[in-house]
């Protein structure tokens, strides 16, 4: 490649965090390369993400339902002009568009694959076997299944032109197992997330928190994030003082509400909060929790709150899925996948000697830095780029 390059990262819907802050931790580090770095992609909602900064240089292209859905793809292939095309997930929306791409320019093609896409239909048990009635529906009707870009038959197709990508970035084992392609963890930004920066005992005062024990759930509430698991061992503790403070809560369903009418009297939620505020936030805590059971999905993933917990040195609580345990080595604390007793043993175990336990946290915080910084993650992309 040349010194300098553009790279053009494609991302598939906008609207939502299926595939953007995967794709502004491969920016960041992709900018202290050298390179030229632009997001596009989709809106299938009505506006960009939340937590898309205001001031992001974003191009967008309104998603729209096959055959409509062509004329945007259209629109987006001729704004796309980096030197190589980094496709977040084997989507159409993405992954498909830099293929076409590169069907007439061959501009070198990444692909990166977060999650497994087919784990939410069923993987590898998934069939699309409809009737020619069904099939016909499902094409012609302006509400049929496959007018969506999204169907889980395109993501299906997508898995077998992943060998036509130049190169494959995966940030776990089970991924990169299953579908090849050289390991990106993804990065952290351990300056923000620098817990010399913050006084813990101001940011309680500050959201309300002082004279609790917390236990710091920082993520998007969900089934399979095991906080009905947190939930239980703490009405099993039953300490008045240690509550579970969920930050921001859920833009997708009313599960954080489902949890609030039974555990309510365990459960501080704290309002969302713009990226640059989050580490102010974690420094409240206790413990960080990161409760994931043990699922298709989960074990696909790379929670990216182990890391938020690892970088302001905090004891970090999670369970043995996926390569939770290879992330946090010997610096957390880890209990079984859907064991309420398990996991109250160790909420337990670290109040018992929490000056041991942050010692620890303090060690989870050299560890991020080595591995899970974006200077981490830039070393590896830099080797991936250099092989184009």
């Amino acid at each position: 490649m040349k010194e300098k390059s553009k790279i053009s990262i494609l991302v598939w819907n906008l609207s939502t965090n299926d595939g953007y802050i995967r794709a502004s931790l491969l920016q960041k580090s992709l900018l202290q390369l050298g390179f030229e770095v632009e997001i596009l992609g989709f809106l299938f909602g009505k506006e960009l993400y939340a937590a898309i900064p205001t001031d992001a240089k974003i191009y967008t292209v309104e998603g729209k339902k096959y055959p409509d859905f062509f004329k945007s793809i259209g629109q987006i292939l001729k704004r796309i002009d980096g030197d190589i095309i980094y496709a977040i997930k084997p989507q159409p929306a993405s992954f498909g568009v830099a293929l076409l791409k590169k069907l007439y320019t061959r501009q070198p093609v990444i692909l990166d694959i977060d999650d497994w896409e087919m784990s939410w239909y069923g993987g590898d048990d998934w069939r699309y076997r409809p009737t020619f009635k069904q099939l016909a529906r499902d094409l012609i009707k302006s509400n049929g299944a496959l007018r969506s870009p999204s169907h889980p038959l395109y993501l299906k197709w997508m898995e077998g032109f992943i060998n036509q990508a130049d190169a494959v970035t995966v940030h776990n084992q089970f991924l990169q197992q299953r579908f090849g392609g050289v390991f990106v963890p993804n990065g952290k930004d351990t300056y923000l997330f620098d817990p010399s920066r913050y006084d813990s005992n101001a940011s309680r005062i500050r959201y309300g928190l002082s004279g609790y024990k917390i236990l710091m759930f920082p993520g998007v509430p969900r089934p399979y994030k095991g906080l009905e698991d947190i939930l239980m061992a703490v009405e099993k503790i039953n300490q008045p003082d240690l509550k579970l403070v969920i930050v921001g809560g859920s833009p997708y369903d009313n599960y954080d509400h489902q949890l609030q009418e039974k555990w309510g009297n365990w459960i501080i939620k704290l309002p969302k909060f713009s990226a640059d505020l989050m580490p102010d936030v974690v420094a409240a805590a206790h413990i960080v929790v990161v409760p994931q059971r043990d699922t298709p999905e989960t074990r696909a993933q790379f929670p990216l709150k182990l890391t938020d917990g690892m970088a302001m040195a905090k004891p970090v609580l999670s369970t043995k899925v996926g390569d939770i345990p290879d992330i946090l080595g010997d610096t957390g604390y880890l209990a079984e996948p859907g064991s309420p007793e398990e996991i109250a043993e160790q909420i337990q175990l670290i109040f018992k000697d929490l000056d041991a336990a942050n010692e620890r946290g303090k060690r989870a915080r050299e560890r991020c830095i080595e591995k899970y910084s974006l200077e981490a993650m830039a070393s590896s992309l830099k080797s991936v780029i250099a092989r184009l």
